[in-house]
């Protein structure tokens, strides 16, 4: 079972009605299973984060970072957040806002590379 913060619930709640442009977009991609049948799942409470994109099966998570991640704190948070996750046994792929939203042919088959050449 994964680490849940109840608290967490209105948050992520909130930020599935409110998302960015980007991530509006490879939502459209990656859910109802678009990517090999996967299901992913948005705004994902997992410990003591919110993850944008989450698909179980195959333990990947899927970042989109805006310009707050590119500053030093924005990039210190990420490592905490990816060490964390990654000691839970995930795999974080992230990607910028803007290659997202200029390349979401190129993100969509990065992503179905990797979940096409797991064991």
């Amino acid at each position: 079972m994964l680490p849940f913060r109840k608290s967490f619930k209105p948050l992520a709640r909130n930020l599935r009605s409110n998302m960015t442009d980007a991530e509006r977009l490879i939502w459209s991609k990656i859910r109802r299973k678009q990517i090999i049948d996967k299901q992913f799942y948005r705004q994902k409470n997992i410990g003591p984060y919110i993850v944008d994109f989450y698909c179980p099966s195959v333990k990947l998570i899927i970042e989109i970072d805006g310009s707050q991640h590119y500053a030093s704190v924005g990039m210190k948070k990420d490592i905490e957040r990816d060490l964390y996750l990654q000691n839970l046994g995930f795999t974080v792929l992230r990607f910028s806002d803007i290659d997202v939203l200029k390349n979401i042919e190129g993100v969509v088959e990065r992503v179905y590379e990797y979940v096409k050449n797991l064991p």
